[in-house]
């Protein structure tokens, strides 16, 4: 145990030399919005430097978040099912610009049989939505969303524009790593990712995890004005720009907006996401559940050596990481409007780059953020592989519990050279 403050206990181990982020870790549970139960992974050079949790998985149940707690971490899985198709592409069994009907033929109606692999992983292949309808049941199911993807016409000329493909990424991605090795994503994952670094992660939670599992909970909403004020703060773009940009990606009728719902399978209000059904689906976008040591380990493996294990090589990395949506418009955007991509949505081949909403140490961090604050990334350069997640969801631009943990991450490490 490092320290019990308010009620909290905060257990773990830190080495010599990051004791900062043990501080801004128990700090988290005093700020706001304040942690219900939390855990920070750090590894440097393929070794943990930083593992800590605390608080409570349950609150309701007063359940302790213990060292083997396990949680949702939303669309930090994206970053997952990248690194399953750069598994492939760095074996020869994955051209990432070839036509996607090389390996799925089905794909190619409605005039998308030119469109290359690449542009699905950046999110540039104008298809965040489906039309639909479809039920929740459809999406467990798989191959009702592949369907409609199938006959799904783009919402633009695809590779001119790029918008968020908040929940099709992950079928798009996980139906070309069907194809290629007859498996479900999320079995590759489990047999390619998770069991080589023994990870506690899985996409399709198997029913004997389910007692390790947080519960979610949401922070307080904020106000159109406070979610304003932290767009300018974290992007420095000026008020009007701001509102201008939020109106026309944001607003209800936009693409973007309507991309959450897959054709009207994802309903919010169902509370949906503490469901067994949603827990054992296996959804490549959105419902991977792991601890932070995982997600860390994980990336990690990416940059370094990890107890023998390294799963992408440095050719990899760096072909994996160059930007793409710095290239191409944000769609909805009016005429006029200017948002630079590295303000807004710097997005390489799966991953994030140095960007306002994107906790990094480093300019050559990559990783993928979740919905309500979880995080995972890695830095080539450092050496560094990081994973934090939570089970108070908390909407804030500019979210500053994960910010905060990087930002004293970086500044160990700055201290250490």
């Amino acid at each position: 145990m490092l320290e019990t403050t308010s009620g909290t206990v905060v257990r773990g181990h830190v080495e010599d030399g990051w004791g900062r982020v043990a501080d801004v870790f128990r700090a988290n549970f005093k700020g706001t919005p304040g942690e219900v139960g939390a855990a920070c992974c750090v590894y440097v050079d393929g070794r943990p430097v930083v593992d800590l949790w605390g608080g409570l998985a349950e609150r309701e149940a007063n359940r302790p978040w213990n060292e083997d707690t396990i949680a949702l971490v939303a669309s930090t899985t994206k970053g997952a099912t990248a690194i399953c198709a750069h598994l492939l592409a760095q074996r020869g069994e994955l051209d990432l610009d070839a036509p996607v009907v090389k390996y799925w033929p089905e794909f190619g109606a409605a005039g998308k049989e030119q469109l290359p692999v690449r542009w699905l992983l950046s999110h540039q292949a104008g298809l965040p939505v489906v039309d639909g309808p479809l039920t929740f049941e459809d999406a467990c199911a798989w191959h009702p969303v592949i369907r409609a993807l199938e006959a799904q016409k783009p919402e633009w000329q695809p590779g001119t524009e790029h918008v968020y493909h908040s929940v099709t990424f992950g079928f798009l991605v996980g139906e070309l790593v069907r194809r290629i090795t007859g498996k479900s994503l999320g079995t590759f994952f489990a047999d390619e990712v998770a069991a080589p670094l023994g990870l506690s992660a899985w996409i399709g939670l198997p029913e004997e995890q389910e007692g390790r599992v947080a519960r979610i909970e949401y922070a307080a909403p904020f106000t159109l004005e406070e979610m304003t004020a932290g767009m300018i703060e974290t992007t420095g773009l000026d008020r009007d720009t701001v509102i201008a940009w939020m109106n026309a990606v944001w607003g209800p009728d936009s693409v973007q907006a309507r991309a959450g719902q897959l054709g009207g399978a994802f309903d919010h209000a169902s509370g949906y996401m503490n469901t067994r059904a949603f827990r054992a689906a296996e959804f490549p976008f959105g419902n991977m559940f792991s601890d932070a040591r995982s997600l860390a380990r994980m990336y990690a493996a990416t940059v370094s050596n990890v107890d023998g294990v390294r799963l992408l090589n440095p050719e990899t990395v760096e072909k994996m990481t160059v930007v793409h949506t710095d290239k191409t418009r944000m769609n909805g955007l009016p005429p006029g409007l200017d948002v630079p991509a590295n303000r807004s949505f710097y997005m390489s081949l799966g991953f994030w780059r140095a960007c306002p909403p994107m906790p990094l140490v480093g300019p050559g961090s990559f990783g993928h953020p979740g919905s309500g604050g979880s995080v995972g990334f890695a830095d080539p350069d450092a050496g560094v592989g990081f994973g934090y997640l939570m089970n108070l969801w908390s909407f804030r631009i500019g979210e500053p519990r994960a910010s905060n943990l990087a930002a004293a991450v970086a500044a160990c490490l700055g201290a250490r050279r």
